[in-house]
């Protein structure tokens, strides 16, 4: 496929979420997409000008993106995380729970760029697969990762080193097109450099 020409009809349209906030990255960004499945972002962030890396474990899927991104080819819960000490502008996850990942994609993202991250919630059971609990997040789960250090006695993290909410939603989200109605939890956050006044959901309680 020439990557100046458009993605095929056949492939998915890219989440409503990661098309809000890809305004937010710089040009010629350097973007990861972590278990890509067909491309639908690595085809929509390639057309807006960024660099892309697309991991997942199929190599029929990856195939077709070796001409607009650089492919890895891995089993993200099967074996270690295959970018260690790789570092992105974003870091993108849609559709796609593994929690064992949450501090390899946080220690992913560089300082000064954002997680985008959209999948099932738990409300999602009652509409559809999946239904297993490890495939849905808990309530408020995204923002408790972000809050977490991931280190037992961690101190105060640096500024550099906080995570920054800039939007987060959960709550159902209306058919469209073909894709049916689901229940998701997303946010999006940035590692360091908060500008905003507004109260952080990653502060602690009280």
């Amino acid at each position: 496929m020439d990557p100046s020409t458009p993605p095929s009809h056949a492939i998915a349209p890219p989440s409503d979420w990661v098309v809000r906030w890809t305004p937010l990255l710089p040009p010629r960004a350097q973007v990861l997409d972590v278990a890509c499945g067909h491309g639908r972002h690595v085809h929509w962030l390639h057309h807006a000008g960024h660099q892309l890396t697309a991991i997942d474990r199929d190599p029929a899927l990856l195939a077709p993106l070796a001409a607009l991104a650089t492919a890895v080819l891995a089993d993200l819960e099967a074996d270690a995380w295959p970018l260690p000490g790789r570092q992105f502008d974003a870091v993108i996850v849609t559709n796609y729970l593994w929690r064992a990942l949450f501090p390899a994609l946080k220690a992913a993202v560089a300082p000064g760029g954002l997680l985008i991250y959209e999948t099932f919630a738990q409300a999602h059971a009652a509409l559809g697969r999946p239904r297993r609990p490890e495939f849905l997040l808990r309530p408020g789960e995204l923002i408790d990762v972000l809050r977490d250090s991931g280190k037992a006695g961690a101190t105060v993290p640096s500024p550099s080193e906080e995570w920054h909410v800039i939007a987060f939603e959960e709550g159902r989200l209306p058919a469209r097109g073909e894709v049916p109605e689901r229940a998701v939890q997303r946010i999006v956050a940035r590692l360091g450099n908060a500008s905003s006044g507004r109260a952080d959901p990653l502060a602690p309680p009280g």
